[in-house]
């Protein structure tokens, strides 16, 4: 008995080992990996907006299987940020600048009929309003990066939050038909937006990443640029005739809502009096 027991016994250390050396010689996937702070952490900023931290890490951009202009995957390592919970709403947008440009106008829906330059002017007063310095410059235009106001995600910053350290189609995973609990989309918005944050949200606490409106991103847009990407916080093209719009819209298919999508428009279009009533964002800020 005492012989079987001293088998038993070296027979679970034998076990105990193996397992620490497959945990050594396995670590996490960089695509993954993401920093010890605290993810979801959420802030109040002084005019009432719900921010969410976007912990440091490592990703995968784009998909093998997408459109030509998603590929190739790369690897991206992001800064700590923190990105508005919600996309900015109606009544955000016409309390700070005084006029409402949306089509379906309703308080707790997101602003939309947006041009680009519309949305980068909101992102200077919103900082301005706050006692924080302007990522924008508008003449020329130009966004300062380590400035502590509030701008345009960048595309990488817009993917990486969206995918939450997933790397599924979707922010939760890769079935389409699961995307109706996390999005207002052409299947089930009947022809319009829908006020923020009456969906699911993804691993990470943001509301709207997929569907309801496509979100503004600070990235001029170049259909080859993935082929020449920066690694460290890609900040996109430096010139370039369009701008960045990501994550779909109450119009959109299935696959528009995808986390790697990719689309564009000029960023002066969506305000003229034909504007387009799909285009909103949501700001972003510098973590410290």
């Amino acid at each position: 008995m005492r012989f079987f027991g001293l088998i038993r016994f070296h027979g679970f250390i034998a076990a105990f080992i193996l397992l620490l050396i497959a945990g050594c010689g396995n670590p996490r996937s960089p695509q993954t990996s993401v920093s010890t702070q605290e993810t979801g952490k959420t802030i109040t900023t002084p005019l009432g907006a719900a921010m969410v931290l976007i912990p440091a890490g490592e990703f995968q951009m784009g998909n093998a299987n997408g459109e030509e202009d998603e590929k190739p995957v790369h690897n991206v390592r992001i800064s700590a940020f923190y990105m508005d919970k919600y996309e900015v709403t109606q009544k955000e947008y016409e309390k700070l600048m005084g006029r409402n440009p949306s089509k379906a106008k309703t308080p707790d829906n997101p602003v939309e009929q947006l041009s680009w330059f519309a949305a980068v002017k909101y992102c200077n007063a919103r900082s301005l309003r706050e006692g924080l310095q302007p990522c924008y410059e508008l003449e020329p235009l130009k966004c300062h990066f380590d400035a502590n106001g509030y701008r345009l995600p960048t595309e990488a910053e817009w993917e990486y939050a969206c995918r939450a350290g997933k790397k599924s189609d979707y922010s939760f995973g890769d079935r389409p038909d699961s995307l109706a609990k996390y999005a207002w989309f052409k299947g089930n918005a009947n022809k319009s937006p829908h006020p923020v944050g009456q969906k699911a949200p993804n691993p990470w606490g943001l509301y709207d990443m997929h569907g309801n409106v496509w979100e503004w991103c600070n990235d001029k847009y170049g259909e080859t640029d993935y082929q020449q990407s920066e690694t460290d916080n890609p900040k996109g093209p430096a010139t370039g005739a369009t701008c960045v719009l990501r994550g779909g819209g109450w119009n959109s298919s299935e696959d528009s809502c995808r986390s790697s999508t990719r689309y564009n428009e000029a960023p002066g279009l969506a305000d003229v009096c034909f504007g387009y009533d799909a285009y909103g964002f949501r700001c972003v800020r510098k973590a410290n």
